[in-house]
Order: C-alpha cells, then sequence, then structure tokens
C-alpha cells in the first residue's frame, strides 16, 4: 500500500519545544494522521477526545494566547435552554510547556434550569517515532496502566502519566465527570499529561529569553502584527545544549538541531542580540566533524546537517539517516559567515576567540575544494541526494552528481571572505590565502555558470554542464561578493519578473519553466525564509522596488495564514487567487520563515553595523513603502537600540553604542 505523508495545513500547533500538540481546529485529537502531543520525536499522546453525553460538542472556532496555548471554544446545543441562541459553552484551554500538556475544559450554561452532563475524555497513547508518522504509518496502541485518577504508559524507555483531578476511570478507561451546572453555572474540568524521556537528545532552555522583544510599528501595521507573532513562535521553537540556546527547524518534523535551519535562523535574529547566534555557533562546533565517515558525511571541520535520537529512516522512501549526519553542502560556510556576522554584530571578542579554532577547521574542510567548485555527492544510496537547502530528490530534474550548486559557491566565497577578515582581525595566518581563494571561484563561477537567458544557472551537473533553468537560488549570491554590479543587476532583472516575483513572494522556480508547479515543493512553490533572503540581497544591492515587491507579497501571505508563517505556500499567481494557497504538507511554525520577519524588517531599515570597524549604516527602502516604521528594541553591541524612518524617508538612530558613526 502506497503510504501518503500527512497533511498539517488544516491543523492546529501549540508549541513549547521540544514538546508540540497537533490538533484539529476543533481541538479534538484524533488517531489519524500527524494528530497527537509529541515529545522530541516521539508522539507521546495520540487520542484526546472530548463529548459530552457520548456526543462531540459542536466547534465555532479557536484563537491563539501566545505559542504555547491554545482555547477551543464549542457548544452543546442538545443542553440547556431551547430557542435559537445556545446556551451551554465550552472552552477548552491547551497549554503546553515542556515535556507537558495541561487542558482546562470550562463548561458555562446561561440557561434559566440547572444542566446535568457527563463529561468524558477518551485518550490513548502509541508512542511512535516521528518518522512513522511522517511516512503515514500508524503505531501501535500501548496498553494503558490504570492508577488512581490516571493513565500511564510506557515503552522503549519513555514514560507519559495522565492525571486529572475529580475525575473516574470509566468502563472503557476514558476520564470521566458527572457534572451539574446551575443556573448560569459554570464548572472547570482539567487533566495534564507529563512526560520522561531521559533518552531525549533535544531539551528545554533553561532561560525565559534570549534576544530582544523588539517592537515594530508602521504605516503598514502588517510588518508589526508578523514580528510580533513570528517572535512569540521562535520563543517557542528554543532548544538548548546545556547552556546554549538554540531554535529546533520546525513543527512536526523538524523540532532538532538543524545546522543550515539553525544558522540561518540564528543570522536572520542578529538585529535583536547575538545571543542565538552564540549558542548556534558553539552547539555545532562541538559536534564539528573530526574524521571521514561516507555512511554519515561527517568529514574533518564539516558542520552537522542533523542530529536525531537514532537512525531516521522514513518507510518507504529509502532513505536512511544517521543519528548525526553531515550530509549538507552548505552548513560549514554559512557556520563561518555566523560568526562573521555575529562578530560585526558586536559578539564579544572573547566569544569570537574561543571560536576560531573551529572556524580554521571548517575553511581547513572548505580547502578541500579549491581546486574546483564546492561540490555534494551522496555514496551511499540512503542519504540525501541534494545536499542544498532545496533537498527534495526533484529539485535539479536529473542533474547527476557531484553536484555544484550556484548558492553554495557564494556561500563558500562569503566564507572566504569573512574567514580572512577574522583571521586578520585576530592575529592568525591564511587570510591572503582566503581572498586569493574567493577572487579565483568568483573567476570560475563567471566562466561557467552564466546561461544564454542572462542569469547563472542554479547548479552544475558531474559533467560541469549547467542546469538550464531560472531558480530563486540565484537570488541568494547578492551580497555574497561573487557578482560585480553588473552581474548583481542582470540576477535582480531576472529575479525581478512576473513569472519570479508574481506569487505571494519569491518563486522557487519560474513559472516559465518546463518543470514549474505550484505546488512543488522546490520548483514553483514559494518559501518565505528563501523570498525574505533574496528581498534582503535585493535591498542592499540598492534594487529597492524589486525587494519591495516581495516583501509586500510575503506579507500579504502573512495576513492570510493568521500570521504564522509556514514552511513554504503554494506559487500560484497574486493575480489568480486573492489569497495564496497553502502547502498541505508544510511545517508550522518554522524557524526560519519566523525569523524572515526579523530579516525583513531589517531590509527595510537598510541596518548594517560594523561594531570592529567603528560604523553603522542605515540605509531605509526608497519611498517608505510600509509608511513611517519605528523599531524598539533593536540591538547592536549589546545596547539598546531604536531606529525612525519618518514619512520622507528620512532615518535616525537613538542608542546608539558610543564609538560607532553613522554613514
Amino acid at each position: 500500500m502506497h503510504r501518503l505523508q500527512p497533511l498539517l495545513h488544516e491543523l492546529v500547533a501549540t508549541v513549547a519545544a521540544p514538546t508540540t500538540a497537533l490538533s484539529g481546529a476543533d481541538g479534538q485529537i484524533r488517531a489519524a494522521g500527524v494528530q497527537g502531543a509529541f515529545h522530541a520525536d516521539v508522539r507521546v499522546l495520540s487520542t484526546a477526545v472530548l463529548r459530552l453525553d457520548e456526543r462531540e460538542p459542536e466547534p465555532i472556532g479557536h484563537a491563539d494566547a501566545g505559542a504555547g496555548t491554545t482555547r477551543f471554544v464549542s457548544l452543546a446545543r442538545w443542553l440547556g435552554d431551547p430557542g435559537t441562541d445556545p446556551t451551554v459553552r465550552i472552552e477548552r484551554a491547551r497549554t503546553v510547556t515542556p515535556a507537558r500538556v495541561a487542558e482546562e475544559i470550562r463548561l458555562s450554561s446561561t440557561a434559566a434550569a440547572s444542566v446535568r452532563t457527563t463529561v468524558t475524555v477518551e485518550l490513548a497513547a502509541d508512542l511512535a517515532p516521528i518518522e512513522l508518522v511522517r511516512s503515514g504509518g500508524r503505531g501501535t496502541p500501548v496498553a494503558a496502566t490504570r492508577s488512581a485518577g490516571g493513565l500511564s504508559w510506557a515503552r522503549d524507555g519513555v514514560a507519559v502519566t495522565v492525571t486529572a483531578a475529580g475525575a473516574e476511570l470509566d468502563e472503557r478507561g476514558r476520564l470521566r465527570w458527572a457534572v451539574t451546572l446551575g443556573p448560569r453555572g459554570d464548572r472547570t474540568l482539567s487533566f495534564t499529561v507529563r512526560v520522561d524521556d531521559p533518552s531525549a537528545v533535544v531539551h528545554a532552555p533553561a532561560r525565559a529569553r534570549d534576544w530582544s522583544a523588539a517592537r515594530v510599528s508602521s504605516g503598514d501595521q502588517r510588518l508589526g502584527r508578523l514580528v510580533a507573532r513570528s517572535l512569540d513562535d521562535l520563543h517557542a521553537l528554543r532548544l538548548a545544549d546545556g547552556d546554549d540556546v538554540y531554535l529546533g527547524a520546525g513543527v512536526p518534523w523538524y523540532l532538532t538541531l538543524f545546522g543550515r535551519d539553525s544558522i540561518w535562523a540564528a543570522r536572520m535574529l542578529l538585529p535583536l542580540g547575538t545571543g542565538p547566534a552564540a549558542g548556534t555557533l558553539r552547539v555545532l562546533a562541538r559536534r564539528q566533524g573530526a574524521r571521514t565517515d561516507p555512511q554519515s558525511g561527517e568529514a574533518p571541520g564539516k558542520i552537522l546537517h542533523e542530529l536525531r535520537r537514532h537512525e531516521f529512516a522514513l518507510p518507504g522512501t529509502g532513505l536512511r539517516l544517521p543519528a548525526a549526519y553531515y550530509g549538507s553542502v552548505d552548513a560549514t560556510p554559512l557556520w563561518v559567515s555566523l560568526l562573521h556576522d555575529a562578530w560585526r554584530w558586536g559578539l564579544p571578542e572573547a566569544e569570537v576567540g574561543a571560536l576560531l579554532p573551529h572556524l580554521e577547521a571548517a575553511l581547513g574542510w572548505l580547502a578541500g575544494y579549491a581546486g574546483g567548485f564546492l561540490t555534494y555527492h551522496d555514496t551511499t544510496g540512503h542519504g540525501l541526494a541534494n545536499q542544498g537547502w532545496k533537498d527534495s530528490a526533484d529539485a535539479l530534474g536529473h542533474a547527476e552528481p557531484p553536484i555544484a550548486l550556484a548558492e553554495a559557491q557564494g556561500y563558500a566565497h562569503r566564507a572566504a571572505l569573512d574567514g580572512a577578515a577574522l583571521l586578520a582581525a585576530f592575529g592568525r595566518p591564511g587570510g591572503d590565502r582566503w581572498r586569493e581563494y574567493a577572487a579565483t571561484l568568483a573567476d570560475r563561477f563567471r566562466s561557467a555558470f552564466w546561461l544564454d537567458g542572462g542569469y547563472p544557472a542554479p547548479a552544475l551537473d558531474r559533467d560541469q554542464r549547467p542546469v538550464d533553468a531560472l531558480t530563486s537560488n540565484i537570488g541568494h549570491l547578492l551580497g555574497t561578493g561573487l557578482l560585480n554590479a553588473a552581474e548583481e543587476r542582470a540576477v535582480a532583472t531576472a529575479l525581478g519578473g512576473e513569472a519570479m516575483s508574481g506569487a505571494y513572494g519569491l518563486r522557487t522556480m519560474s513559472a516559465r519553466d518546463a518543470g514549474y508547479a505550484p505546488l512543488s515543493y522546490h520548483c514553483g512553490s514559494v518559501w518565505a525564509h528563501d523570498t525574505a533572503i533574496v528581498a534582503a540581497g535585493l535591498a542592499r544591492a540598492g534594487f529597492d522596488g524589486e525587494a519591495t515587491t516581495l516583501i509586500d507579497g510575503l506579507l500579504t501571505a502573512a495576513e492570510a495564514f493568521g500570521y504564522r508563517l509556514p514552511e513554504l505556500h503554494a506559487g500560484d499567481a497574486r493575480a489568480a487567487l486573492s489569497r495564496p494557497m497553502p502547502y498541505p504538507a508544510a511545517c508550522r511554525p518554522q524557524a526560519w520563515s519566523a525569523a524572515a520577519a526579523v530579516l525583513l524588517t531589517q531590509a527595510a531599515l537598510g541596518l548594517e553595523p560594523d561594531v570592529p570597524g567603528g560604523r553603522v549604516r542605515l540605509r531605509p527602502l526608497a519611498g517608505t513603502p510600509f509608511g513611517p516604521l519605528d523599531v524598539r528594541g533593536l540591538r547592536i553591541a549589546g545596547e539598546p537600540v531604536d531606529v525612525r524612518v519618518d514619512a520622507t524617508g528620512a532615518a535616525t538612530m537613538t542608542g546608539r553604542p558610543a564609538g560607532l558613526r553613522l554613514d
């Protein structure tokens, strides 16, 4: 039987990493698809169905109260007074904290007479691993052990207990309360799920906050709303390794350490402080490759791709990844640039200095590709066939490995220059070598990647033949220094047309390409982080109109998705549909989608600090396309900074650290 990955777009996520609850819009958790409560990478609750008098209440809506709490409202119209207006209402508040899911069920009546009802909650657990759920499989229910007022399940070292004050267990093993509501009365019931999982490889942070809670006000209210919701979601996605905090990639499939995702999210959050960057850098440095292992992709100096409890195998796909997997071509150069950018935002020199041996090791890995392009090739047959951020099997058509991605060359060029700057600043040798590496790579790229259409190919195949397609990959080259000014203009022109920018954000592939499909994972959909990275690059290069189009498209998408941007959405044209369609299997919330809100704000401000160089640049988008902009709670060199752009486009900064001149 062909298994289908469960759909996510209509589910409601309540999150406090590493714990997540996913339910229907009615609040019910049913034994279907990916519904359930998950801790780390195990489903710890597969059913939580509420009934009154053996009937499910009728849902009327739900509302978030922060990422960790969701309230569901429903009715029991068969109870209470006759007539049109309902008189018995149920409010179900679900609160998730790490290793704990608590529910309060408040029944209220506006009926003239007393109301009697029997409330039950059916609970079950299958303790299924996330990879089984993701592949469309179903776990085997675990037999519950009854105790006074509760239930428990245990398997493979994971233990789950449920307690419920005042509840009885009925003959079917359900929680049961007999409830009488007086006239205009109410009653609150509750139960709590607790998880004990000592073998989990991800853990909750002890600190309450790790970055500034910025506040954004603008003439276009969408931007401030997106930032507020995104920061709430990012707070819920925090994970820790010891004292170091990083961001789990996304709910539900990727709530763990992902090198590329965690690096990009931390990089986007630099305007709010260097804490997430420092934590991410150190966590990944501790797991930096030390040996050569083709099975895991590990190599000396290489940065980890993803971390799991055990081998991650998707049934029916042939994918089988070791618990610590290094199959990423871009995490290593991106790590180098995160260290450099954090230094420029004011990461203390002592913290930068402690990471310099890891910088040199990462550059040592990159040096292995100095004779050509940065490439990847999974030789095991069960790893990732594509190892850039577009890692689906069809992302590059039928290109045969080794494959050289365009954006990976840009990342390598930028990492070489960033590494050279750090080595020089800290009195270490090797800077000239890396500047020469960058210059040679730029020449080599210029001669091999450019297509007749006037833009670079997304990749070269094993025979150094360019993949002939217009994709968003090339937008990541902006700001890496790999392109000269004329080449950046050509990329901006290619990406700024309707075929790429005519959706609610930037399409991953041009609508004119033969491989385009609006619901393809990487060949026509829109990814929030991809759009934000390219928009920021366009703005930095002076292509304000093109950047504004992409930012506006993403803000429109954010509004349609309740300001919780999904991992990706469909690439349908804005002219064809009045709102973006969901990609039904997209993760939500997703760290780099949420962090994109901060990068969009930074791009609108044109804010670029260089603390070691003693300067900060401020160049807002021309024409103030989103109206006056007031951003409070930014951080440069650890100091609080506010920036305001008025209706004329004039920018002012308050709180600028001493010793920094404004360019």
